[in-house]
């Protein structure tokens, strides 16, 4: 008789938050073909997601000095796809502790372990951010200069040189606002859709940031984003270097995100109140315009994200049915 194929194993690096939590979702349903596992931070993974995905093994392990990678060697093997989702994300937090951020957001005992098992038998797909732009124009391409304005967009450079330098087969994904439904066990993190929601529904007059722009993507395309390249890499093993804007197709500034929820849910536009950024000081620099174009994502993986207006549906018809 011949042999069974080898079962092919995905990791998901922080798969208890926001990104990480979708992706399994996704993934779990591929169950019956695929090994999945993630790792965690906090001394628990979280009960709900367990319950909701039985076939998806959890594992504790710490991005900073690498505790807990050997455990999964061992116990699960060397994974086919890694798609690292683990970062200190809030920009502020980055800005008072940059070296927590460095340690955290260059995921350098990731990558030591993947090259430890000393084949290129490994994908690497790894999640940037928007915010590695200056920001001073509309629409940047991938080969345009990196040259972000805060400690956040720094530390998420420094990761992608580190990456480039040191792996054989990557996919860096700059990643714009990711927004749509909650997760299976609830984030901490607000959401940005339903914050807005929430807000807007007191009814209330609330300001929102008239000049600052970007493409946000709707969850659900990210996840198509990194399933395809993890799909591509499985079946056919060929080299991947790519690096990719990953943003919705809409440039929106803050008070055009909150007018779409507001179009959507029916609620008086006059309590929007518009303001620029720069007259609220948020202790961190923000960059004005990190709008990216994403031609090349649309040509290399044959995917269109929806639009925000579309998105916004989809979260709170997704919030209210839940």
């Amino acid at each position: 008789m011949a042999e069974a194929e080898e079962r092919k194993r995905v990791l998901v690096v922080g798969g208890s938050g926001y990104l990480g939590q979708h992706l399994l979702a996704a993934l779990g349903s591929a169950a019956d073909r695929l090994d999945v596992a993630f790792t965690h931070h906090s001394p628990a993974p979280p009960q709900p997601l367990l319950d909701a995905l039985p076939s998806v093994r959890a594992f504790r392990a710490d991005l900073r000095s690498g505790d807990g990678f050997e455990a999964i060697s061992a116990s699960f093997g060397q994974p086919h796809v890694v798609v690292n989702c683990a970062a200190v994300s809030v920009p502020r937090a980055c800005e008072m502790d940059p070296a927590a951020a460095m340690a955290t957001n260059v995921p350098s005992s990731l990558v030591n372990w993947l090259l430890s098992f000393g084949n290129e038998d490994s994908l690497l797909i790894h999640l940037s951010t928007d915010q590695v732009y200056e920001g001073v124009k509309s629409f940047y391409k991938e080969e345009d200069e990196t040259l972000p304005v805060n400690m956040y967009g720094k530390s998420k450079v420094a990761a992608e040189k580190f990456i480039v330098e040191k792996c054989s087969n990557y996919a860096i994904l700059r990643s714009s606002i990711i927004y749509g439904p909650q997760t299976i066990s609830p984030v901490a993190k607000s959401l940005p859709i339903q914050w807005m929601d929430s807000v807007l529904l007191q009814g209330q007059h609330v300001e929102f940031f008239n000049d600052e722009f970007r493409c946000p993507v709707y969850v659900k395309d990210m996840v198509a984003v990194i399933l395809s390249l993890a799909k591509k890499w499985l079946s056919d093993g060929k080299k991947v270097q790519v690096l990719l804007n990953v943003g919705g197709p809409d440039r929106v500034s803050r008070l055009q995100m909150a007018e779409s929820v507001a179009a959507v849910r029916g609620y008086n536009h006059s309590i929007i109140k518009s303001v620029s950024a720069s007259s609220v000081n948020r202790g961190v620099a923000s960059p004005s315009d990190i709008s990216m174009d994403i031609t090349k994502l649309t040509q290399l993986l044959s995917i269109k994200p929806i639009s925000f207006q579309d998105g916004v549906r989809a979260t709170l018809d997704a919030e209210a049915s839940s």
